[in-house]
């Protein structure tokens, strides 16, 4: 990771002779942005080549390209592209012939080069549609249409690591797939991509959790919570983050995953005698109640037990579902202090 806290570019700064220059198509290809970005970024902030020819192709020298290079960064942090625009023209006003010293720009994370200390609002959009969110969903949301993978994992690690699973998929995870989801439902197939690749990096970040953070102190003969999707459910995501917070809290547990016959679903039940279990559904027309008046029905869980086994209902599918004797929570907050409240793990 660089020292700003950005995510590694493929740097050009020092690897030309003093009087190299590039055209705005090669600078495009080895940055991994589009030309129309170069124009749209030279139109909005005059952030273009320091000298030009009339009648030639726009040429960028080392100062020019490492310019380019703070502005990626300090965006994919998120920085708003106005405020790192400025602070990338200051960095090339300051910076020596050759590229060495100068000013560098203010480090990405701080509360000012972002113009806030953590929340942000709907203005230097990252052309998502966000409302008021914290500045890092907006550098996710850039590095995702980038398609910036290492910019992707990294934000998403760090985010983790500092605030933990459940604000990591409450205030970052969350808000970016959904920004990225309503565009691509607005935009016909388009965006498709970047739904898929941040999915999959989120989807790593919640597996690799327990590495971030180190893992939880589990208390010796616990039941696990069982956690798996109702049958015909793909969506795994929201399980996967459960899976993580209750190995934060310590908590043992069974991810089935997707779509699980239920079937499969009583055999596991009946094999694990689970503490709890959470039944996922993202779909209305998913959501199973007879399966889950019958696993109520099975009286599954340790005997002798001081609390109760649950069935945990999550998700929007199970909305407006009256099953007696199962619970709904309203969140992921809610669902982890609901399985693994804080008293019953011997540490946090």
């Amino acid at each position: 990771m660089a020292s700003d806290g950005s995510s590694p570019k493929p740097s050009l700064r020092g690897s030309e002779p003093p009087d190299a220059s590039i055209t705005s198509g090669a600078l495009a290809r080895r940055l991994g942005i589009s030309p129309t970005t170069l124009r749209s970024w030279d139109q909005r902030y005059s952030l273009g080549p320091a000298r030009r020819r009339r009648g030639h192709h726009r040429r960028w020298s080392p100062q020019d390209v490492a310019m380019v290079e703070d502005m990626c960064s300090l965006t994919a942090s998120g920085v708003s592209p106005a405020e790192a625009a400025r602070s990338a023209k200051e960095r090339r006003a300051h910076s020596a012939p050759q590229g060495q010293g100068g000013t560098r720009p203010v480090p990405a994370g701080s509360a000012t080069a972002a113009g806030t200390s953590g929340k942000a609002n709907s203005r230097g959009s990252s052309g998502l549609p966000f409302g008021a969110v914290r500045a890092e969903c907006r550098g996710l949301a850039r590095a995702a249409l980038r398609l910036e993978s290492v910019a992707i994992q990294e934000q998403l690690n760090a985010f983790v690591q500092e605030h933990g699973v459940v604000a990591a998929w409450e205030e970052l995870m969350m808000p970016t797939l959904h920004a990225v989801g309503r565009k691509w439902e607005s935009s016909g197939d388009r965006y498709v991509e970047v739904e898929h690749l941040l999915s999959w990096h989120v989807s790593t970040a919640l597996r690799n959790a327990q590495l971030l953070l180190g893992p939880g102190e589990t208390r010796k003969g616990s039941s696990p919570v069982l956690l798996a999707c109702v049958p015909g459910e793909q969506h795994t995501l929201p399980l996967e983050a459960v899976h993580a917070a209750l190995l934060q809290r310590g908590r043992p547990v069974r991810m089935l995953g997707a779509a699980v016959p239920a079937e499969a679903l009583i055999a596991a039940v009946l094999r694990t005698g689970p503490a709890a279990v959470v039944l996922w559904s993202q779909t209305r027309s998913l959501a199973s109640a007879p399966l889950a008046v019958h696993l109520l029905g099975m009286g599954w869980g340790v005997n002798g037990a001081r609390q109760q086994a649950a069935l945990v209902l999550a998700g929007p599918g199970w909305r407006g579902a009256r099953i007696e004797g199962a619970v709904q929570p309203q969140g992921l907050r809610e669902a982890i202090a609901l399985l693994a409240p804080e008293s019953s793990v011997s540490s946090e």
